[in-house]
Protein backbone atom coordinates (compact mmCIF):
# COMPACT_ATOMS: atom_id res chain seq x y z
CA UNK A 1 0.00 0.00 0.00
CA UNK A 2 2.89 2.36 0.78
CA UNK A 3 4.19 1.96 -2.79
CA UNK A 4 0.87 3.08 -4.30
CA UNK A 5 0.67 6.10 -1.98
CA UNK A 6 4.22 7.06 -2.93
CA UNK A 7 3.50 6.68 -6.64
CA UNK A 8 0.34 8.77 -6.37
CA UNK A 9 1.95 11.50 -4.25
CA UNK A 10 5.05 11.68 -6.50
CA UNK A 11 2.74 11.86 -9.51
CA UNK A 12 0.69 14.68 -7.96
CA UNK A 13 3.90 16.57 -7.24
CA UNK A 14 5.07 16.05 -10.84
CA UNK A 15 1.73 17.39 -12.06
CA UNK A 16 2.20 20.42 -9.80
CA UNK A 17 5.63 21.04 -11.33
CA UNK A 18 4.20 20.90 -14.85
CA UNK A 19 1.40 23.23 -13.71
CA UNK A 20 3.93 25.71 -12.32
CA UNK A 21 5.91 25.46 -15.56
CA UNK A 22 2.69 26.17 -17.43
CA UNK A 23 2.07 29.24 -15.27
CA UNK A 24 5.51 30.56 -16.19
CA UNK A 25 4.92 29.80 -19.87
CA UNK A 26 1.60 31.67 -19.83
CA UNK A 27 3.09 34.60 -17.89
CA UNK A 28 5.83 35.67 -20.28
CA UNK A 29 5.34 37.43 -23.59
CA UNK A 30 8.44 36.01 -25.25
CA UNK A 31 7.67 32.46 -26.43
CA UNK A 32 11.36 31.47 -26.42
CA UNK A 33 11.81 32.52 -22.80
CA UNK A 34 8.54 30.78 -21.89
CA UNK A 35 9.67 27.57 -23.56
CA UNK A 36 13.08 27.78 -21.88
CA UNK A 37 11.61 28.42 -18.43
CA UNK A 38 9.03 25.64 -18.86
CA UNK A 39 11.92 23.18 -18.72
CA UNK A 40 12.36 23.93 -15.00
CA UNK A 41 9.35 21.65 -14.46
CA UNK A 42 11.08 18.62 -15.94
CA UNK A 43 14.42 19.47 -14.33
CA UNK A 44 12.69 19.53 -10.93
CA UNK A 45 10.82 16.30 -11.66
CA UNK A 46 14.03 14.51 -12.62
CA UNK A 47 16.04 15.96 -9.73
CA UNK A 48 13.38 14.96 -7.18
CA UNK A 49 12.61 11.54 -8.70
CA UNK A 50 8.94 12.39 -9.31
CA UNK A 51 6.61 10.50 -11.65
CA UNK A 52 5.55 12.25 -14.85
CA UNK A 53 3.64 10.11 -17.34
CA UNK A 54 5.42 11.52 -20.39
CA UNK A 55 8.80 10.87 -18.80
CA UNK A 56 7.96 7.43 -17.40
CA UNK A 57 6.25 5.92 -20.44
CA UNK A 58 9.55 5.54 -22.28
CA UNK A 59 11.52 4.23 -19.31
CA UNK A 60 9.31 1.76 -17.46
CA UNK A 61 9.10 -1.94 -18.22
CA UNK A 62 5.65 -2.19 -19.79
CA UNK A 63 5.46 -5.96 -19.35
CA UNK A 64 5.26 -5.63 -15.56
CA UNK A 65 4.91 -1.94 -14.65
CA UNK A 66 2.04 -0.90 -16.94
CA UNK A 67 -0.35 -1.00 -13.95
CA UNK A 68 1.44 2.10 -12.60
CA UNK A 69 0.44 4.24 -15.57
CA UNK A 70 -3.20 4.95 -14.59
CA UNK A 71 -2.05 6.01 -11.10
CA UNK A 72 0.63 8.27 -12.57
CA UNK A 73 -1.85 9.82 -15.01
CA UNK A 74 -4.39 10.38 -12.22
CA UNK A 75 -1.75 11.96 -10.01
CA UNK A 76 -0.50 14.19 -12.82
CA UNK A 77 -4.10 15.25 -13.52
CA UNK A 78 -4.69 16.10 -9.86
CA UNK A 79 -1.42 18.05 -9.62
CA UNK A 80 -1.97 20.11 -12.77
CA UNK A 81 -5.50 20.91 -11.66
CA UNK A 82 -4.41 21.95 -8.16
CA UNK A 83 -2.09 24.53 -9.69
CA UNK A 84 -4.54 25.68 -12.40
CA UNK A 85 -7.48 26.12 -10.05
CA UNK A 86 -5.32 27.72 -7.38
CA UNK A 87 -3.83 30.25 -9.80
CA UNK A 88 -7.28 31.12 -11.12
CA UNK A 89 -8.03 32.62 -7.69
CA UNK A 90 -4.99 34.91 -7.70
CA UNK A 91 -4.61 38.39 -9.14
CA UNK A 92 -3.00 36.75 -12.20
CA UNK A 93 -5.94 34.42 -12.77
CA UNK A 94 -7.86 36.47 -15.33
CA UNK A 95 -4.85 37.17 -17.54
CA UNK A 96 -3.56 33.59 -17.40
CA UNK A 97 -7.07 32.30 -18.05
CA UNK A 98 -7.26 34.43 -21.21
CA UNK A 99 -3.82 33.25 -22.35
CA UNK A 100 -4.80 29.64 -21.72
CA UNK A 101 -8.07 30.18 -23.62
CA UNK A 102 -6.10 31.06 -26.77
CA UNK A 103 -3.98 27.91 -26.49
CA UNK A 104 -6.94 25.66 -25.71
CA UNK A 105 -9.19 27.01 -28.48
CA UNK A 106 -6.45 26.28 -31.05
CA UNK A 107 -6.35 22.70 -29.82
CA UNK A 108 -10.11 22.22 -29.79
CA UNK A 109 -10.53 23.33 -33.42
CA UNK A 110 -7.78 20.96 -34.58
CA UNK A 111 -8.53 17.48 -35.94
CA UNK A 112 -7.99 14.40 -33.81
CA UNK A 113 -5.47 13.10 -36.34
CA UNK A 114 -3.41 16.29 -36.14
CA UNK A 115 -3.53 16.09 -32.33
CA UNK A 116 -2.31 12.47 -32.51
CA UNK A 117 0.59 13.30 -34.83
CA UNK A 118 1.64 16.30 -32.74
CA UNK A 119 1.44 14.12 -29.63
CA UNK A 120 3.71 11.53 -31.19
CA UNK A 121 6.25 14.28 -31.87
CA UNK A 122 6.05 15.34 -28.24
CA UNK A 123 6.51 11.74 -27.10
CA UNK A 124 9.77 11.56 -29.03
CA UNK A 125 10.94 14.86 -27.54
CA UNK A 126 9.99 13.76 -24.02
CA UNK A 127 11.89 10.49 -24.41
CA UNK A 128 14.96 12.56 -25.27
CA UNK A 129 14.27 15.24 -22.64
CA UNK A 130 14.76 12.77 -19.79
CA UNK A 131 18.48 12.89 -20.65
CA UNK A 132 18.81 16.28 -22.39
CA UNK A 133 16.57 19.25 -21.53
CA UNK A 134 16.63 21.08 -24.90
CA UNK A 135 13.80 18.94 -26.39
CA UNK A 136 11.42 20.68 -23.95
CA UNK A 137 11.90 23.95 -25.82
CA UNK A 138 11.56 22.10 -29.12
CA UNK A 139 8.21 20.51 -28.26
CA UNK A 140 6.78 23.80 -26.99
CA UNK A 141 8.02 25.94 -29.88
CA UNK A 142 6.94 23.28 -32.41
CA UNK A 143 3.42 23.13 -31.01
CA UNK A 144 3.69 19.43 -30.15
CA UNK A 145 1.01 18.16 -27.76
CA UNK A 146 2.10 17.27 -24.23
CA UNK A 147 -0.78 15.46 -22.54
CA UNK A 148 0.05 16.52 -18.98
CA UNK A 149 0.83 20.15 -19.81
CA UNK A 150 -2.46 20.27 -21.68
CA UNK A 151 -4.27 19.01 -18.59
CA UNK A 152 -3.03 22.21 -16.96
CA UNK A 153 -3.98 24.45 -19.91
CA UNK A 154 -7.50 22.98 -20.16
CA UNK A 155 -8.02 23.44 -16.41
CA UNK A 156 -6.54 26.96 -16.47
CA UNK A 157 -8.92 27.88 -19.29
CA UNK A 158 -11.86 26.18 -17.56
CA UNK A 159 -12.50 24.24 -20.75
CA UNK A 160 -12.95 20.67 -19.61
CA UNK A 161 -15.64 19.08 -21.75
CA UNK A 162 -16.06 15.77 -23.56
CA UNK A 163 -13.94 16.86 -26.53
CA UNK A 164 -11.16 18.12 -24.23
CA UNK A 165 -11.07 14.80 -22.35
CA UNK A 166 -11.09 12.94 -25.68
CA UNK A 167 -8.16 14.99 -26.92
CA UNK A 168 -6.27 14.43 -23.65
CA UNK A 169 -6.78 10.68 -24.18
CA UNK A 170 -5.49 10.94 -27.77
CA UNK A 171 -2.49 12.93 -26.48
CA UNK A 172 -1.73 10.26 -23.88
CA UNK A 173 -1.75 7.61 -26.61
CA UNK A 174 0.30 9.76 -28.99
CA UNK A 175 2.89 10.61 -26.33
CA UNK A 176 3.24 6.89 -25.60
CA UNK A 177 3.56 5.96 -29.29
CA UNK A 178 6.28 8.55 -29.87
CA UNK A 179 8.28 7.65 -26.80
CA UNK A 180 7.98 3.88 -27.17
CA UNK A 181 8.62 3.91 -30.94
CA UNK A 182 11.77 5.98 -30.48
CA UNK A 183 12.90 3.68 -27.66
CA UNK A 184 12.22 0.61 -29.82
CA UNK A 185 14.02 1.97 -32.88
CA UNK A 186 16.96 3.00 -30.71
CA UNK A 187 17.25 -0.51 -29.22
CA UNK A 188 17.05 -2.19 -32.67
CA UNK A 189 20.11 -0.32 -33.84
CA UNK A 190 22.30 -1.42 -30.90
Amino acid sequence: MYLWKKILSYSILAGCMIGLAGVVNLSVDNKFIGAFLFSFGLITILAQGLFLYTGKIGTINLSCEWVLLPVIILGNFIGTNIIAWGVRFTRFGDVLNQNAQVIVQNKLVDSWFSILLLSIGCGIMMYLAVKVILPIMIFILSGFEHSIANMFYFAMAGEYNLKAFGYIFIMLIGNAIGSLAFKQLKSVNK
